[in-house]
């Protein structure tokens, strides 16, 4: 189906440094930092996010149905979705929980460094060319997404499936995805096989894995993973998680690496669910802010490289600060609001290394 070729791991990436484990079970994994310097990241190494443990499925019997407020119930197996136009998307994902770690007070949740985010190449079908197939009732606001891995989560009574929702014009996004390919290859189990969602500009809770039930909605859902989880919860104020907001990280020198004193290549990514990335600056030990470099866009919804060359004759300790800015004229803060589950944390945090 798609031609783009998964990405081959380099002298940086070893096998032991592709993933670092957050949480054994439901096992959730950070990318390990040498994985972060790839414009992709392969797909042993991209990060890992489960709500609960990994779904048993039978690739050869799972069936997807689409359903709810529409013209006729219809019903696909993977196979049936091969057989459909296909569309190669590469994007970067971020867990809404990115970051959690640096927040103060610590936020409840899994403890997510800064590794949750990494970018692919995604092929599937338009999530728009089965809900024409199905046909949407004039009355539909939202796109209910389901997977088919299920638990009680924590402060539940009741087991129940991961489900997010999506509004109508965003589920409708040519680029919004039921994939089945992920860098070129067949999606491994635990990023969701048989099928997942894509849904580019959005954090990772939204691309639901395992999917096995698509439904038009006539009225907001309100489930769980919508309204108790992943949600801004601040106070009395409760508003879904939804776009990535804009972000920056430093890859090399990667934190407490160490380099040779002399010039020395400051490198990252920087990305925004809003809009294109358009500047990043970078502040070394406290210093001015200074313009970065930066390179061709790789991908409409994936993060954008950036480069600064510096003069560090000093040796020790330094600290090196980013700071990434959209088309949207959002710019990455000092420090980003609080909330109680620790979502969406864009703020600026220092990269720590050593000159020798």
């Amino acid at each position: 189906m798609s031609e783009t070729r998964e990405p081959e791991l380099t002298h940086d990436v070893h096998p032991d440094d592709k993933l670092v484990v957050v949480k054994e079970s439901p096992f959730n994994a950070e990318s390990a930092a040498p994985a972060l310097v790839a414009p992709l990241t392969p797909r042993e190494a991209h990060y890992i996010r489960c709500n609960f443990d990994v779904p048993r499925i039978d690739p050869e019997t799972h069936r997807i149905r689409v359903e709810g407020a529409v013209a006729g119930t219809l019903s696909f197996s993977a196979a049936d979705l091969a057989e459909l136009p296909q569309r190669s998307v590469t994007v970067t994902l971020e867990c809404a929980g990115n970051g959690r770690t640096d927040m103060a007070p610590l936020p409840a949740g899994e403890p997510w460094s800064r590794g949750a985010v990494s970018t692919a190449s995604w092929t599937g079908v338009p999530l728009g060319v089965l809900l024409d197939r199905a046909g949407l009732r004039d009355d539909v606001v939202e796109i209910l997404a389901t997977g088919a891995d299920r638990g009680i989560p924590s402060g539940a009574d009741d087991e129940l499936p991961f489900a997010r929702a999506l509004p109508l014009d965003k589920a409708r996004d040519p680029n919004v995805l039921v994939a089945l390919e992920m860098n070129g290859l067949p999606i491994p189990v635990e990023h969701g096989a048989p099928a997942r969602l894509i849904v580019p500009g959005w954090y990772g809770m939204a691309s639901v894995k395992w999917v096995s039930r698509i439904a038009a909605l006539t009225e907001p859902f309100n489930g769980w993973f919508q309204s108790k989880r992943y949600v801004y919860e601040r106070g009395s104020d409760r508003r879904p998680v939804d776009v990535m907001r804009v972000k920056s990280l430093l890859v090399a020198p990667e934190t407490g690496g160490t380099v040779p004193r002399g010039r020395v290549t400051l490198s990252g990514w920087a990305w925004s669910g809003a809009a294109p990335i358009i500047g990043v600056e970078l502040s070394v030990d406290g210093g001015e802010w200074m313009p970065a470099t930066l390179d061709a866009t790789l991908a409409p919804h994936a993060w954008r490289r950036f480069d600064l060359e510096v003069e560090l004759d000093e040796p020790g300790r330094h600290s090196v600060r980013t700071r990434g800015r959209d088309a949207a004229g959002r710019t990455q803060p000092d420090v980003a609001p609080w909330n109680h589950h620790g979502y969406g944390n864009n703020g600026i945090v220092p990269t720590l290394f050593y000159v020798l």
